[in-house]
């Protein structure tokens, strides 16, 4: 007889590990016992050794579907004669090493219960199991118990705590266990907050859908607001009273074929949409569909969904092909997660909100993705990955990372672990900061990790790097912004410590010669990159007021690359005729225009300069709309290369805005020269790192930033680089825009706070290092049932 003791640590908890192993315990006949722990779970074996052989060996193969392991530990013990297989309650330890899953999609069997009008759960919005449900955003603490979570306010019924202390029950310690009799509720508030007295809250908000008004609906990680995505008056006043201006908003179906009535879904796209994340993924628009033009105004994409609550399968049901579901929070604030804040914030936007009596603790915008070709590429990460970690490989002292100040996401290191909170959004303002503090706080606390450094961005007047600077007693390093999208991306990959050339293209970032950065080219390894080249600077007329009115930097970059331009019979001139003089001014003598070399600017002077955005009214609107406006083939235009006086490149575009005057005299089509364009960005950034490979013998290109979520210019320019003998590295795990940087941060902070190379890398094993995103290509197709028209049972 041998006692062994099996000590795990990765996501767990909350996922039927215990029952799991309970099972496998029993079935190979062996004694002892398995506990959680705030590092994991506990399992003690006591029988023969082949009988224990033969467990290890099962227990690998069979790991339930959302536990994934990412260290294990086995040692000998000296057997204590136990008879029996125990489950023992959580114990509690000085360490918390533990990871909770992200929140989960309603499962199969759930789904089952909630069609079946003789299951005790039929209808019912909040059924769960130990296989999905919400998990993140309802936890407080680990271990991962019932009295951690928000459902510590809902007692558990008798037959419910039957099934909750059941080892053979799929339910077993499912710690969101519920029923129509001991859960959450739903309630139909009006646009002040007030309960209606209504006999079902579920079947009003539907009539109000179909009458074309907005819902506010609580969600897992927040509020939503809804309209029928039919309706083109409905979807306008919802835009309007939002403020959304003509940024796309995302739609919910219930099943791929809903789906496939207005968009394109390949067989990659339906598996990641059929995945238990349930993500959001970026579709083409079919040529002819039915949804409001409003949904996606001059847009080829629509951001799409499947259901991912009993609610959202109840709410939709077999009247709405697709519901819009956007974010419930103004323009740039963080999204509502309770009833007071709803109603005080979106009072004024939403007629009804569809609510109930379950706390959210933590605010959980939906992931978004786009496919490149067959691979899922995230552009948001949030909701179904967070607090799952990316495994660095490498041995990292606990590092703090508050990011930028756009879309914003903090990072905590702990061992080969990088923990990256969910999705932000901006943070220079006093409720993004206070999100952000909360997060941070929480974070500590949820994964045990007391900071030993603080890397922030080395923008001084960023609300999140004055949070950082104001920390007591910790060393702070400054990152530069664009450094931080490349080191990113090499983090992602495990490529830290090789020599690489990194094209760095966005809007936006502080350079290290107080320049407005953003078409930067580095060379070199992490902690030791060199500016090799850089668009050529231009001012920005009007400094901030020249991102939201593009027009200024078209005509920017007209005076520096055209003599007389004020001559050109441009529409955009005559448009602005009154402001030019004004402009040269500024622009002549430097009074608010501090140059730029950002891409992100070049995009919005040539979308100006062809009528698509004289202003914006979201972030990145002009590149979306010149990446949308381009079609077929096309020829580059000129793009020059020429040695700055500190002898690094400098990549000018002066001929290219010549050339694109020249076509819209001549009146080519606006899809040609925004095509042209896109061609133009990648022959010259092939052409750049072809120049510096010449110096140096550096073979390998790694993209960042938020200009690479433009996938005409990502598919050609990887196919040019490749196609000249280029090894290239592109984001998957993390955003390519600001959603990386804090990544980005942890790894240059762990490398410039110790004066060295990379840190050590740590051997795992290979089933730890599992990609949350690369998993998302095996299709879920058994979640595609559709469920129809339910009244709830538990409605008050």
């Amino acid at each position: 007889m041998r006692r062994r003791v099996l000590t795990v640590a990765g996501v767990v908890q909350g996922v039927g590990f215990r029952p799991f192993v309970y099972r496998l315990a029993v079935r190979h006949a062996l004694a002892g016992t398995v506990c959680n722990t705030p590092d994991g779970v506990q399992i003690s074996l006591e029988g023969e050794d082949a009988q224990i052989q033969d467990f290890l060996a099962d227990f690998e193969r069979e790991l339930p579907p959302l536990a994934q392991i990412t260290q294990r530990r086995l040692d000998e013990a000296l057997p204590r004669g136990d008879t029996a297989f125990r489950i023992l309650p959580s114990t509690a330890t000085a360490t918390r090493t533990a990871l909770v899953p992200p929140d989960v999609s309603v499962c199969t069997e759930c789904l089952r219960e909630l069609e079946d009008p003789t299951d005790r759960r039929f209808a019912y919005a909040f059924v769960n199991c130990t296989d999905c449900g919400p998990r993140y955003t309802i936890v407080a603490d680990v271990p991962y118990d019932r009295a951690a979570t928000t459902m510590v306010d809902f007692p558990l019924c008798a037959a419910c705590h039957r099934e909750y202390v059941d080892p053979t029950n799929r339910r077993f310690h499912a710690q969101a266990i519920c029923c129509p009799h001991c859960g959450p509720v739903l309630r139909l508030l009006d646009h002040q907050g007030a309960p209606l007295a209504v006999a079902d809250p579920l079947a009003a908000a539907r009539d109000h859908l179909a009458a074309g008004r907005v819902v506010a609906i609580k969600g897992v990680g927040g509020f939503h607001l809804a309209v029928d995505a039919l309706n083109a008056t409905a979807v306008q006043t919802l835009r309007q009273r939002k403020n959304r201006g003509r940024k796309p908003f995302a739609l919910m179906s219930r099943r791929l074929d809903e789906i496939q009535r207005y968009a394109e879904v390949s067989p990659a796209e339906a598996a990641v949409l059929t995945s238990a994340v349930r993500p959001i993924v970026i579709l083409r628009q079919r040529a002819e569909h039915p949804l409001a033009a409003e949904v996606a105004p001059g847009n080829r994409d629509v951001g799409v969904m499947l259901p991912y609550t009993p609610l959202h399968h109840l709410l939709l049901g077999d009247r709405f092909l697709a519901l819009v579901l956007t974010s419930g929070n103004l323009a740039d604030e963080p999204i509502v997660i309770d009833d007071r804040e709803a109603s005080a914030r979106l009072g004024h936007v939403a007629d009804v909100f569809l609510t109930y009596n379950r706390r959210i603790l933590h605010r959980a915008d939906d992931s978004i993705l786009k496919l490149d070709g067959a691979t899922p590429r995230l552009w948001r990460r949030s909701r179904g990955f967070v607090p799952r970690p990316l495994h660095t490989g490498l041995r990292l002292p606990p590092i703090l990372a508050v990011g930028g100040m756009m879309k914003n996401v903090i990072a905590l290191s702990r061992g080969a672990d990088v923990f990256l909170s969910q999705h932000l959004g901006d943070t220079d303002s006093r409720d993004g900061l206070a999100f952000l503090e909360d997060t941070v706080t929480h974070l500590q606390h949820f994964l045990g990790i007391t900071p030993e450094l603080v890397a922030h961005d080395l923008h001084p007047d960023y609300l999140s790097t004055r949070f950082a600077l104001e920390r007591p007693a910790v060393p702070k390093i400054a990152v530069q912004h664009h450094e931080a999208h490349i080191a990113s991306c090499q983090c992602e990959h495990h490529i830290l410590e090789r020599e690489v050339i990194g094209l760095a293209m966005d809007g936006t970032g502080y350079g290290r010669d107080g320049a407005v950065w953003g078409g930067e080219v580095f060379i070199g390894t992490a902690g030791q990159y060199r500016r090799a080249a850089h668009l050529e600077y231009v001012p920005m007329p009007g400094g901030e007021l020249a991102i939201r009115q593009p027009w200024r930097m078209a005509v920017s970059w007209l005076r520096q690359s055209v003599d007389e331009y004020r001559a050109l019979p441009l529409a955009l001139l005559q448009r602005h005729a009154a402001s030019l003089e004004a402009i040269d001014t500024m622009a002549g003598r430097g009074l608010n225009s501090p140059l730029t070399s950002s891409c992100g600017r070049l995009f919005d002077a040539v979308a100006a300069l062809l009528g698509l955005a004289d202003t914006t009214s979201f972030e990145g609107e002009p590149a979306v709309s010149l990446e949308m406006a381009a079609d077929g083939p096309g020829e580059p235009y000129g793009f020059d290369l020429v040695e700055g006086a500190d002898g690094s490149l400098v990549m000018s575009p002066r001929q290219t805005v010549v050339e694109i005057v020249a076509d819209l005299r001549r009146g080519v089509a606006t899809a040609r020269i925004a095509a042209r364009f896109h061609a133009t960005l990648a022959a010259g950034f092939t052409a750049t790192a072809q120049r510096l490979r010449q110096e140096t013998g550096i073979r390998t290109v790694v993209l960042g930033g938020g200009v690479f979520l433009n996938s005409r210019l990502v598919t050609d320019l990887r196919q040019r680089l490749t196609s000249h003998g280029f090894e290239v590295f592109q984001p998957q795990e993390v955003p390519p825009g600001d959603g990386g940087l804090s990544l980005g941060q942890v790894a240059l902070a762990s490398i410039l706070a110790a004066g060295s190379p990379p840190p050590p890398r740590i051997q795992y094993p290979v089933s730890s290092l599992q990609s949350p995103v690369s998993s998302l290509q095996s299709p879920v197709s058994s979640l595609q049932s559709p469920v129809p028209s339910l009244q709830s049972p538990m409605t008050q």
